[in-house]
């Protein structure tokens, strides 16, 4: 019977090219389109971290959900044991310690209220490659009295590098502190809220303004975002019972879950849209294709083939069709996912950020599998019903059709 099909395949060329062509034009759609859409969830995910929020975060137990008002109250008092600790893991890259603060920031005129961090500068160096330095340069470890700002602060402010600025925070105790820093460096990230609001000075500067020794937050930097959940679980169990809490980036910048769960929405009815499509066309020419041969398929159950077999041999023609279809779907989809990959897909900036990207299609296994199984599956579902018809027709009637 797969002989017979595969010559009935090759006999009606035109029409199986015709075919060939929707199933091929299909499967490419989908992995262009998922291929697409991976590689925003992958560049977004790679900003984040490595802008803001690291791979992973540990801090005290409550510090994720009311640390933001008092950063004092969470302190990690004495971070360097724990930092040892940490850094056992062969999968942790560098650990790095930050203090945040809040207070005013004022260049001689005006006042604007900021969201401060104190950074260890090499260190988050190595982790921000994200981080655009818009002008002047990096915060540096001995820049003592150095201070970087966001893009859109330095902007209200007007503040450029070599400026001076002084800033104004509370203790913990309490009392005002003030301190002048020099701007070294403006940066953006993928966040304007953030750029509008953001300092960063050294690590030991933060620690001698709130007159503290301790850090908020220990950031951790993987080799692999890959093994962010792997190394999450270890912590988790080796820190237990020492009130601290672990947050991968993903808890950390919610809004990325969201994103991506709509994005994954709209690749779903996209993917239906196509199976619809490919069903139709696949389907419009396998009814003509049935139509036409109706008096052959009488012929041979008059010779003794049983309407199941003739019911086969339909089901194993759509069948050799949807797998070479679907194969060179895939192939030629590779193919032109590497070439618009090499030229790069110039984007506007995403909602709520300033910075412009390159987009390109990744290649997914499992987005080409789906896309496959889509083509291969709407060219089998499109032959049940001719293939049914068929099946049921007498073969008096059938035999008549060769009249």
């Amino acid at each position: 019977m797969w002989k017979l099909a595969i010559r009935n395949v090759l006999r009606h060329k035109a029409r199986t090219g015709m075919t060939l062509l929707a199933i091929v034009a299909g499967v490419v759609g989908l992995i262009l389109s998922g291929g697409f859409v991976q590689d925003i969830f992958k560049q977004l995910g790679e900003v984040l971290i490595r802008s803001q929020s690291g791979h992973i975060q540990i801090a005290r137990e409550g510090y994720h959900e009311r640390g933001a008002r008092s950063p004092e109250k969470f302190l990690i008092e004495a971070p360097d044991p724990l930092r040892e600790k940490i850094r056992q893991s062969p999968l942790v890259a560098d650990v790095m310690g930050r203090l945040y603060f809040s207070g005013m920031l004022n260049n001689g005129r005006s006042d604007q209220p900021i969201i401060g961090e104190g950074i260890e500068a090499q260190r988050e160096a190595r982790l921000g490659t994200s981080l655009v330095i818009a002008s002047g340069r990096q915060l540096r470890d001995e820049d003592d009295h150095g201070m970087m700002l966001g893009h859109s602060l330095a902007r209200a402010l007007k503040l450029k590098p070599g400026d001076w600025a002084t800033l104004v925070i509370s203790t913990p105790d309490g009392a005002l502190n003030s301190l002048e820093f020099e701007i070294v460096g403006t940066f953006q990230t993928f966040s304007r809220d953030y750029d509008a609001h953001a300092v960063r000075i050294n690590l030991a500067a933060a620690q001698d303004l709130l007159a503290t020794p301790g850090v908020n937050t220990l950031v951790l930097s993987l080799t692999r975002t890959e093994d962010t959940g792997t190394v999450a679980a270890d912590l988790r169990a080796r820190l237990a019972g020492q009130g601290l809490e672990i947050n991968t980036w993903l808890k950390l910048n919610d809004f990325y879950t969201s994103t991506v769960e709509m994005y994954d929405a709209q690749f779903g009815v996209l993917r239906l849209i196509i199976l619809l499509m490919v069903l139709l066309s696949v389907a419009n020419s396998v009814n003509m294709s049935v139509f036409e041969r109706v008096g052959e398929f009488g012929t041979m159950m008059a010779l003794g083939n049983r309407a199941n077999r003739v019911f086969g041999l339909i089901m194993a023609e759509n069948a050799i069709l949807g797998g070479i279809g679907a194969t060179a779907g895939c192939l030629l989809g590779v193919l032109l996912a590497l070439a618009v990959s090499a030229v790069g897909i110039p984007m506007p900036p995403p909602p709520n950020a300033d910075l412009p990207y390159t987009a390109r299609i990744a290649i997914v296994p499992s987005v080409i599998a789906g896309a496959f199984v889509v083509g291969f599956a709407a060219t089998i579902l499109a032959a049940v019903l001719p293939a049914a018809r068929v099946r049921k027709i007498p073969v008096v009637d059938a035999l008549r059709q060769n009249i």
